[in-house]
């Protein structure tokens, strides 16, 4: 290997910041499965039904979409240590406040605060391990945070599970507390600080338009999942609401250029707009498919739900065995890890898609493997090719639109695909959804001939913005 092409070092500050925002990124990020779990808990004890108890994910996931499109600005404006600290702080008050519950009124609320500490807290983490790390050793460091994201979805229901039989729903929440301290702690100490932009100022039109718009969406896309493939008035409206919402959003963004709160003109970078249509469609394969194949394991195969999570837990161990592919992204590029990525993913589904219920628990188990392992290595590689293109100025932006695009992305998968094999019917439905899947997966194909085929070996901050963060 050529000089040329040696891995600059991570470095030991590098690795600790790592370390030390993950710590605080575990906790939403684990958060909503394991809620998930204790939903039927819940419910028995604020006395509402299966019906209103699911508006406890509901408020969650709306406080996080109105809240990430303020981000961009508020790192500027504040600094991302600063809002880093702030989205811990309102996660950890959210958390126990939820734990406190009196009701369910007060249960919603709370989970709404919680929401919007996560809002903030996922795209800033991802801000500030790139803006640290440069382009050449992105790669690695957002391995460590992507293998955390793809294994949490697959732990948080073993994790709700045990605790639920253990003992009081309420410990879903405590659990978050001594996270989210330590992770203050720990930001106080190791996280660089840079100086507020006074000059920054708020594109409120452009937030309210995006964050109220995204959260109808996200709204329509849960309830459909919910409709028992009845969708009326209560997906349909909030549907078309957000899509007016979000297209005014692109419209004024346009008008606005820089001074928006995202501008979409960000996708006009041919790596950032190829790796983000690569991230909505990965977003449908993953979280589409965590829904479906637990059903499948229980209404099919006769698992219990507990023994069904362990065996989707497989999918983690997949990711775990990916976590060299940082460093490869780094050598060579994002495209060819994406691509093969892609096909292994969908080949991964085919299994399902045909199993009957005689199909190997051995061949099911290794899909399992594949597949969560090619998960992993197409979102660390497509995340490092979204930002390759972009300048230091750009990344809050970037992170922002990229969490958004993840967050529609799993809403609509979800949705779909519980459509369709509800659609259908029995083991055909699962079938069928199934095929949906690998379409879906295949289709990212597409965009990832947009993505980067080499690294960049320039940085892309300029020295007199290398330090800020």
């Amino acid at each position: 290997m050529a000089d040329g092409d040696e891995l600059e070092p991570l470095g030991w500050p590098l690795i600790r910041l790592a370390l030390v925002v993950v710590v605080g990124g575990v906790a939403p990020l684990v958060d909503t499965t394991v809620v998930n779990v204790a939903l039927h808990a819940m419910s028995g004890d604020v006395h509402v039904d299966t019906q209103a108890i699911q508006w406890v994910t509901t408020a969650y996931l709306l406080a996080l979409a109105v809240t990430v499109p303020v981000t961009a600005w508020a790192s500027d404006r504040f600094g991302s240590r600063r809002l880093w600290i702030a989205g811990l702080a309102l996660f950890l008050i959210g958390s126990g406040l939820c734990a406190l519950t009196w009701d369910f009124g007060s249960l919603v609320a709370f989970r709404a605060l919680q929401g919007a500490g996560a809002g903030i807290m996922l795209p800033v983490l991802q801000t500030i391990l790139v803006r640290a790390a440069g382009p050449s050793r992105t790669g690695r460091v957002l391995t460590v945070v992507m293998l955390v994201s793809t294994v949490a979805p697959i732990a948080g229901p073993l994790v709700g599970g045990a605790i639920v039989d253990a003992g009081s729903w309420r410990w879903v929440f405590v659990i978050n507390l001594p996270l989210c301290a330590a992770a203050i702690l720990l930001a106080l100490r190791f996280v660089p600080s840079a100086p507020a932009q006074a000059e920054q100022r708020l594109d409120l039109p452009g937030v309210l338009l995006l964050g109220t718009g995204t959260a109808a969406l996200l709204y329509a896309l849960s309830d459909a999942a919910t409709q028992d493939g009845n969708a009326g008035v209560r997906v349909w409206t909030p549907l078309v609401a957000g899509v007016v919402l979000t297209t005014g959003f692109v419209a004024c963004s346009l008008v606005r250029g820089t001074r928006s709160a995202i501008p979409v003109r960000l996708l006009a970078h041919k790596a950032f707009g190829s790796a983000t249509a690569t991230l909505f469609l990965t977003g449908v394969a993953l979280y589409g498919a965590l829904f479906l194949i637990p059903l499948y394991f229980q209404q099919q195969r006769g698992l219990t739900a507990l023994t069904a999570g362990v065996v989707l837990a497989l999918q983690g161990v997949g990711s775990l065995l990916t976590r060299w592919v940082g460093g490869v992204v780094d050598r060579i590029g994002a495209r060819l890890i994406a691509v093969v990525g892609v096909l292994l993913c969908a080949a991964a589904t085919v299994p399902f898609a045909i199993a009957t219920t005689r199909t190997s628990w051995v061949l099911l188990g290794a899909a399992l493997v594949v597949r969560g392992g090619a998960l992993s290595a197409v979102n660390v590689a497509i995340t490092v090719g979204a930002f390759s293109d972009l300048s230091r100025e750009e990344v809050p932006a970037g992170s922002a639109l990229v969490r958004l695009v993840q967050q529609l992305g799993g809403a609509a998968g979800t949705a779909l695909l519980a459509t369709i094999a509800d659609a259908v019917g029995s083991a055909a439905g699962f079938h069928t959804a199934f095929f949906w899947s690998i379409g879906l997966t295949l289709a990212a194909l597409i965009p990832c001939t947009g993505v980067p085929a080499r690294r960049r070996t320039q940085p892309a901050a300029t020295p007199r913005t290398a330090t800020r963060l």
